[in-house]
């Protein structure tokens, strides 16, 4: 039997994961079609860009060496670009891709004229991409995945960090996060409570430790609401449902419909993010992969 120091070990519990209903969640998640709805309320409310931890986040970057005029930087699942703009601005050359295209167009608005030619935006699957033929081993001072379903097993992870020379930053959920409208939606589509627990990003740090490298860890309790149209939450909920139930897409659209004509109040919708978030920083000294 693997022990919980050897890296295979936390590869087979990842892999466990699988069966829950956390992999499944992931699944709805995973879809760019999901996120292109997403994109279009995306950043709006304040709270939410402060809950982005930004500022806290570049000097976590410094304080490990990870942030400096002229680094590249590579960051998959880069949204609407929020953080990649940051790092522009610290003089960074920022590799950002996403699979949504909607959050692409959302990013590539917001790109002033004078960090257009540092950055460089990718509509591109992680899963598919080949980074070989881009030449991308070991050519990135820094590689970020924040919140992202590309680096959501062991395979696309290892993946991550063979991209990075100098370290690599990621962000996940690590404890069940408030999520009423889903929850809701989950028990009368699925017909069982929701039992979703996503803390992949605790396999990705054991994992780590497994293997000899030690990152430096923080935590963050995020809270925010936010207003969305029925036609936003009713996109979006349709796109994550037809993922993961067998349900016909009919079927699927009444019992959606019927439940958010019911939570709604002028046509709007209020979701609630709450939850509590783990960042990971590593420095690369040496090949590990």
């Amino acid at each position: 039997m693997e022990t919980i120091f050897n890296p295979n070990f936390w590869v087979t519990e990842w892999e466990k994961d699988k069966k829950s209903d956390t992999y499944t969640v992931h699944k709805g998640f995973a879809t760019p079609e999901y996120w292109d709805n997403a994109a279009r309320s995306y950043n709006r409310n304040k709270r939410e860009v402060r809950n982005r931890r930004l500022e806290k986040t570049l000097d976590f970057f410094k304080k490990n060496g990870l942030l400096f005029e002229g680094m590249t930087v590579l960051e998959v699942g880069c949204g609407t670009g929020m953080l990649s703009l940051e790092l522009a601005k610290q003089g960074a050359r920022v590799t950002a891709l996403d699979f949504s295209r909607g959050m692409l167009d959302v990013f590539k608005q917001d790109i002033p004229d004078n960090l257009k030619e540092q950055i460089t935006l990718l509509h591109e699957d992680w899963y598919k991409i080949d980074i070989d033929a881009n030449g991308w081993k070991k050519s990135f001072d820094l590689v970020i995945a924040f919140m992202s379903p590309g680096v959501a097993g062991p395979e696309s992870f290892y993946k991550l960090m063979s991209c990075s020379k100098k370290g690599c930053a990621i962000r996940g959920w690590a404890a069940k996060r408030v999520h009423p409208v889903l929850s809701d939606l989950w028990q009368k589509i699925m017909g069982t409570p929701l039992a979703d627990k996503p803390q992949s990003i605790l396999y990705k740090i054991n994992l780590l430790f497994s293997m000899g490298v030690f990152p430096e860890i923080t935590f963050d309790t995020i809270e925010w609401e936010q207003p969305v149209s029925v036609k936003d939450e009713f996109d979006s909920q349709m796109a994550f449902f037809q993922k993961v139930s067998k349900k016909p897409a009919a079927e699927l659209d009444r019992i959606i419909r019927h439940y958010l004509a019911a939570v709604s109040t002028d046509n709007q919708i209020v979701r609630q993010h709450k939850g509590l978030t783990a960042t990971a920083v590593w420095k690369i000294d040496e090949p590990r992969l």
